[in-house]
C-alpha cells in the first residue's frame, strides 16, 4: 500500500509538532503519517572523507535524484513538516537543488541539508538564500588545512572557510536571517584538541552556531578514521574533557551557540549513558521516512 492510499487514516500531524514527543504514539503500528522526510538527493561527492564508507566501498552507480522522482515522493507525504536533503553525497552538486527547496518551502516544510561547502560560490549562495532554505549545515571537521586534508582527503579547507565567510557577509549586507548557518565538527581523538580553534573560525566567518557531532564508527578492522580508537563517545578522558570545557567557555565568551547533534549539549552527547536502554525514547520509526 502506498502512502497515498493510506492518506486520511489515523490522526493527521500538525507540521509544527515535529519537535513534540511521540511517546504516547509509539504503537506497534504507526498511527500518524511521518513528519520528517530524508531524501538523498545524490550519492556523488567531491571529497574523500576518511570517516565515510563511500570513500572505501563500492556502493551504487553515481546518480542524482531526478525531479520526477523527487516530486513523486514528496507528493505522497502531504503533512511533512521537515525535510532533510542529504545522504552520503554532496547536495550542492545537484542542479535541481534550489528548485527542490522552493518546492518544499511552497508546501510549508522546514528544509535543511549538510554541505561540505566546497561549491558554495557567491552565485550558488545567493540562489540558495532566495529559495527560503531554513538551515545550511557546513561540515568542516577540522580547524586547519593539514588536519582537514587528513580527515576529508582534499585540500579545500581555505576555500570552504572563504566561501562560508562570503556567504554570511552577503547575508549581513542584505539583512537575510535565513538560512541559519552552522559549522559542524565530527568528534575524533585526532581533532578534539582543535575545538577551541574551530569555535574561533566560526566566529571569524560570521557563523553563530557550532555543533560537535558524534562519530559513527565501524569495526576494529575498518580502514580510515571511522574506528573505535578515534571515537569520543563514552571514551572522554581528562584531556579531552578539558578541551571540551575550554571550547564551551570560549563559545560563551564569543556569543557562539555550541551544541551537539540530537539537540543535546556536547558533553552530554559524549558521556556514558546510565539508562539501561537510552534508545527507548527514539521517535524516528514513528516520525521519520
Amino acid at each position: 500500500m502506498t502512502i497515498e492510499a493510506h492518506a486520511g487514516v489515523g490522526t493527521a500531524i500538525d507540521p509544527r509538532r515535529y519537535h513534540d514527543s511521540v511517546a504516547d504514539a509509539r504503537e506497534a503500528v504507526a498511527v500518524h503519517d511521518p513528519v520528517c522526510l530524508y531524501l538523498e538527493t545524490t550519492n556523488r561527492c567531491n571529497l574523500l572523507c576518511t570517516t565515510c564508507p563511500r570513500t572505501y566501498a563500492d556502493l551504487e552507480p553515481e546518480a542524482d535524484m531526478s525531479w520526477e522522482l523527487f516530486t513523486r515522493i514528496v507528493d505522497q507525504v502531504p503533512n511533512i513538516a521537515r525535510v532533510v536533503l542529504h545522504g552520503v553525497g554532496e547536495p550542492m552538486l545537484v542542479k535541481d537543488l534550489p528548485r527542490m527547496v522552493r518546492y518544499l518551502k511552497a508546501r510549508g516544510a522546514y528544509v535543511l541539508f549538510n554541505t561540505n561547502g566546497t561549491v558554495l560560490t557567491p552565485r550558488k549562495g545567493r540562489e540558495l538564500a532566495e529559495t527560503g532554505l531554513d538551515e545550511l549545515r557546513v561540515s568542516l571537521d577540522a580547524a586547519d588545512a593539514a588536519t582537514f586534508r587528513i580527515v576529508r582527503g582534499k585540500d579545500y579547507f581555505n576555500r570552504i572557510v572563504r566561501n562560508v565567510k562570503a556567504f554570511t557577509e552577503m547575508q549581513a549586507r542584505e539583512g537575510l536571517a535565513l538560512p541559519r548557518v552552522s559549522l559542524w565538527l565530527t568528534g575524533l581523538k585526532e581533532t578534539i584538541a582543535q575545538l577551541g580553534d574551530f569555535v574561533r573560525i566560526a566566529h571569524d566567518a560570521g557563523v553563530r552556531e557550532v555543533y560537535l557531532q558524534r562519530l559513527v564508527f565501524f569495526d576494529e578492522g575498518a580502514v580510515g578514521m571511522a574506528r573505535p580508537d578515534q571515537a569520543l563517545f563514552e571514551r572522554l578522558g581528562a584531556e579531552e574533557t578539558q578541551h571540551l570545557r575550554a571550547a564551551e567557555a570560549l563559545a560563551a565568551e564569543l556569543g557562539i551557540s555550541f551544541n551537539a547533534s540530537g539537540a543535546t549539549e556536547p558533553g552530554e552527547s559524549l558521556a556514558r549513558k546510565t539508562e539501561a536502554s537510552p534508545w527507548s525514547l527514539c521517535r524516528r520509526p514513528w516520525s521519520v521516512m
